[in-house]
């Protein structure tokens, strides 16, 4: 019970943090989320509200990296596990998911898609200083793939464009 209020403190925090940031234009860019064990950047112009997971409903004949459908605010959500996503999209083998609860970052209202990415673990706000070198998406990446960083301590952290992702054809289509 303890770390289930601990979570959401944690997640009221991080809206807050994210409202100055966008109101007084601070130095932040992204929002820092790990999913499927491997670090992500979202772009905070893209990005929306941060909710716990909670009440998904799962959606018949869709393909393994769509959990189903949530209810935000009265709204009603398309929930992408993202790890199980970009393993689809890419081949690549997927880590396993941090036990504990996920959360769900929706994307912008701007971008006219009412969809929440789930994710395993929200590890903050992250501006540029918090990098130490970076370089452009590798050749046959996603598209959706931006700048690739690494911090000081030599951990990798792939940004995600939002947007380009919620045009993909591949994101769009969550048929089995």
């Amino acid at each position: 019970m303890a770390n289930r209020e601990a979570i959401r403190d944690l997640q009221a925090r991080l809206a807050k943090r994210l409202q100055t940031a966008r109101a007084e234009g601070m130095s932040v860019a992204w929002l820092a989320v790990r999913a499927g064990g491997q670090n992500y950047l979202f772009p905070l112009g893209q990005s929306g509200e941060i909710f716990p997971v909670a009440g998904i409903q799962s959606v018949p004949y869709t393909c393994n990296w769509f959990p189903g459908v949530l209810n935000i605010r009265g709204g009603l959500f398309g929930v992408v596990d993202l790890a199980a996503f970009i393993a689809a999209d890419t081949g690549l083998v997927r880590a396993e998911s941090v036990a504990g609860e996920s959360s769900v970052v929706t994307l912008n209202t701007a971008l006219d898609v009412n969809c929440a990415l789930q994710v395993d673990v929200l590890l903050g706000l992250r501006g540029p200083e918090a990098f130490a070198s970076s370089v452009a998406p590798a050749q046959g990446a996603p598209v959706y793939f931006g700048t690739r960083f690494v911090d000081a301590a030599g951990d990798a952290w792939q940004e995600i464009n939002m947007r380009t992702l919620s045009q993909t054809h591949q994101f769009l289509s969550i048929s089995a």
